[in-house]
């Protein structure tokens, strides 16, 4: 051979082998590292761009996701199958600690490497893609320096998640207000009220036995839209995809963070990846953010905020229960019956109770029949008025619903709401909304958001009688897990249709789901007839906490949550099975070796309660509770 042709030949392949190595980032506890690496296309140094997901246990590491493809496209760059990796950084230590007024946890920590790896296409041109790996998890995100002209627009994101068939998942089909269900399934096939290829974050998976991955994204600024996955191209590819069909941008642009929250099942409920990813506090002044308990009028009666003399009654009830809060839902513009809005605003004055108020966003809900008050918020100059009339009469927050699509105008006007809100110290509740993506870090007014089938639902169709504790023993391994949770907690009598789970497994939803603000939604004679130790709990339960551990669980099956307020632990425990279980837990986590518990758990019958007597517990023993079918039980730990 041609010694020429023979050097040509070496130096390709050398060339080939260098572009399809793995570089790796590792976590700080070397537990999980990515690789990133392209496979060539034959006979040529360019080709596709993936990466992996390890996670070590021990001696071994096991591969959790593998081949996730990646690249971008603009109308003037494609970056595909035509990708080289030309270099990567040096890993970066990210070490971060910050405080939350709302949440899973007061006080975060998280420690990250970073490594930036510049991909370059065979035109030349040069895309960065942003990789950290936590000791939770993985996030990445792409970066065009300049493309060249003034404003371009992201025509598609090639980043796929592979769910191999066999794979157990827990994926909601997409919609825009993210109500529905997490059923476990092992492919990807649609089914359900709304059958789509395309499914709505978080979605969790389960790569390896007792290993799982929560799929979601984070940082969402003006100018990005909120993305889903898509996989009718291939049942088993999960694409990123955006409602919009191209996204504008100026010069550069900096995609949102692809999150992956990796480890065990407590890893995952614990995680508090989505805010330590997203924008510190842009709220200096935050004492007016204050968590707490709400009397809601609407579980009980729909249309009741149109009743002065019913609002009272729920005005009465949060002053009974100590609650400091009482939302007046839709319809408050119309309110008869002896008085109006002015009063009932007065009444929750003498009480010392603080008023939020219900609004459209007139984005979705919008045409004949549309419930009000409405187009009060949608430009600037009307929502500052607003905003300015409810601080002068005392209104402490507002729940704003029913939106649209999750484009990149949608996602703007959700940040508009919340900026203009903070000038006039208004706690905000988004409902028939988007998920959280870590505004309630960037954001702290923003107290919780709907974004789940919840107990409101008894109101409207039956489906939610049979498949409740099921469903409510998922949410915390999925939904909850990215932020607070307006579900609603705690139904003792019925609404519109009935509820099968017992009083025990609906005591325990305030404490195993999270949420800042928690709309008690029960009638006031429901709560007044209750034993005073459930009304006590009830009444001193907080809503916003200084740590939470996942004590035991699996999702659809069970969960055993225990949440800190101070020295104070709160544990929830769900049964989600039609058949009897004993649901048990180590006290491992309490770090004084003698305290006393306080059980409240099923009685007999569905509807009533066993209450024990306060004991001596250590921080070495084992406690077993046994429920009933749909069952549950709280701990007082103090």
């Amino acid at each position: 051979m041609n010694p020429l042709k023979t050097a040509v030949v070496i130096c390709c392949v050398a060339l080939l082998c260098a572009c399809s190595q793995k570089k790796e980032t590792i976590s700080p506890n070397g537990k999980i590292s990515v690789s990133v690496y392209v496979e060539p296309a034959a006979d040529k140094a360019y080709g596709k761009a993936y990466f992996d997901v390890n996670y070590r246990v021990g001696q071994s590491e096991a591969t959790l996701l593998s081949k996730v493809s990646l690249g971008l496209c603009t109308e003037q760059q494609r970056f595909a199958d035509n990708l080289r990796l030309v270099s990567v950084s040096a890993p970066e230590a990210i070490n971060e600690s910050y405080e939350m007024i709302t949440g899973k946890r007061s006080h975060c920590v998280n420690n990250a490497a970073e490594r930036i790896y510049l991909f370059e296409n065979e035109e030349k041109q040069t895309l960065k893609i942003a990789f950290r790996a936590y000791n939770d998890g993985v996030v990445f995100r792409y970066q065009l320096d300049e493309t060249g002209t003034e404003t371009a627009f992201v025509t598609e994101e090639l980043t796929t998640y592979p769910i191999p068939d066999g794979t157990n998942r827990w994926m909601q089909q997409y919609a825009n207000d993210y109500e529905g269900f997490f059923p476990l399934a092992t492919n990807g096939e649609s089914k359900g009220r709304r059958p789509s290829q395309l499914w709505g974050y978080p979605a969790l998976i389960e790569p390896q036995d007792s290993l799982f991955v929560l799929i979601t994204e984070a940082n969402i600024r003006k100018g990005d839209s909120g993305s889903r996955l898509y996989n009718g191209d291939q049942s088993d590819q999960y694409q990123v995809r955006s409602p919009d069909e191209k996204i504008a941008f100026n010069k550069s642009f900096t995609s949102p963070w692809r999150v992956l929250i990796v480890g065990t099942l407590a890893d995952v409920v614990e995680s508090t990846l989505v805010t330590d990813v997203s924008e510190p506090s842009k709220v200096s002044d935050t004492n007016w953010i204050v968590p707490g308990a709400a009397a809601w009028i609407y579980w009980g009666h729909n249309h009741g905020s149109r009743d002065f003399q019913l609002v009272k009654e729920y005005i009465d009830l949060a002053a009974h229960m100590g609650w400091p809060y009482n939302l007046i839902d839709w319809e408050w513009d119309v309110m008869a019956n002896g008085g109006t809005i002015q009063d009932a605003l007065q009444y929750a004055r003498e009480k010392g109770i603080k008023p939020l108020l219900w609004y459209n966003s007139g984005t979705s809900w919008i045409g004949p029949g549309a419930p009000g008050p409405l187009d009060r918020l949608n430009n600037k100059e009307n929502r500052e008025k607003e905003y300015a009339q409810l601080q002068e009469m005392g209104v402490s927050g507002i729940k704003i619903d029913f939106f649209a699509v999750d484009g990149a105008k949608m996602m703007a006007y959700y940040i508009d709401l919340l900026e203009d809100a903070s000038k006039y110290k208004l706690m905000i509740n988004f409902h028939g909304a988007t998920i959280p993506r870590g505004w309630q870090r960037t954001y702290p007014h923003l107290m919780t958001v709907e974004a789940v089938y919840g107990a409101e639902w008894y109101n409207n169709l039956p489906i939610l009688t049979e498949r409740a504790a099921a469903h409510n023993a998922t949410l915390p391994f999925t939904r909850n897990v990215i932020g607070s949770m307006d579900y609603t907690p705690g139904t003792f009598s019925d609404s519109q249709h009935p509820h099968i789970t017992s009083h025990g497994h609906e005591l325990a939803l305030p404490v195993v789901f999270e949420s800042a603000l928690q709309h008690m939604p029960d009638r006031p004679d429901t709560y007044y007839a209750l034993p005073d130790e459930v009304k006590t709990f009830l009444s001193g339960l907080p809503t916003a906490w200084d740590e939470t551990k996942l004590l035991s669980g699996y999702p659809g099956e069970e969960v055993v949550m225990a949440r800190r307020k101070g020295d104070v632990w709160y544990i929830g425990g769900l049964n989600g099975t039609n058949e009897r279980r004993t649901l048990t837990f180590a006290t491992h986590f309490l770090t004084e070796s003698s305290k006393t518990i306080t059980l409240i758990k099923d009685g007999q019958e569905e509807r009533s309660f066993r209450i024990e007597a306060p004991a001596q517990i250590t921080n070495r023993e084992s406690v077993s509770v046994d429920c009933l079918s749909r069952g549950g039980f709280v701990a007082v730990i103090k």
